[in-house]
């Protein structure tokens, strides 16, 4: 097995991208509501940050198709999903404005919430911080969902799980 070492710049993205990749995260998915409909957008980038008071956060790439549309949202769900939603969440990937595929209903506040995930937090927008080729969006946790189940985990580019030992 061969290490690599590397300083990170634009020639070495590649590099520092695989790096990052060792380290395993859970898969979320992320909607909102705009003026043409639902979006979504699939997203590893999710952290707590506070719980006094429940703050979270995800980042959001500039380059995004979506950027728009939650770059500016005032309300968002984020889905921790299970493994078994492998397929919602590739699909989300791809295309964030189409949710024939997903169960779902919208909120009081217009959020849309998917059915079946492993957890839920409504949140409202609490900041935004510029990061580089990424926005952070924080959240204030208004409402949380969440059940026992298999979460859906991402390394090395793959998708994958593991079972609850409860």
């Amino acid at each position: 097995m061969t290490e690599k070492t590397f300083i990170p710049g634009p020639e070495k993205s590649l590099a520092f991208r695989e790096a990052l990749g060792c380290f395993g995260t859970g898969v979320t998915v992320v909607t909102t509501n705009t003026e043409n409909g639902p979006a979504a957008i699939t997203v590893n980038s999710f952290a707590s940050v506070s719980l006094d008071p429940p703050l979270v956060l995800w980042c959001l790439d500039r380059n995004s198709n979506r950027y728009d549309a939650f770059s500016t949202c005032a309300h968002y769900a984020i889905h921790v999903m299970a493994q078994d939603q492998h397929d919602r969440a590739l699909k989300f990937a791809h295309n964030g404005f189409d949710f024939s595929h997903a169960d779902w209903q919208e909120d009081e506040a217009g959020r849309p919430r998917l059915a079946e995930c492993l957890a839920r937090f409504d949140c409202r927008l609490s900041a935004r911080h510029e990061a580089g080729d990424h926005l952070i969006l924080v959240g204030h946790v208004e409402q949380v969902m969440h059940r026992p189940g298999q979460g859906l985990i991402f390394k090395r580019g793959q998708f994958g799980g593991f079972a609850d030992l409860i």
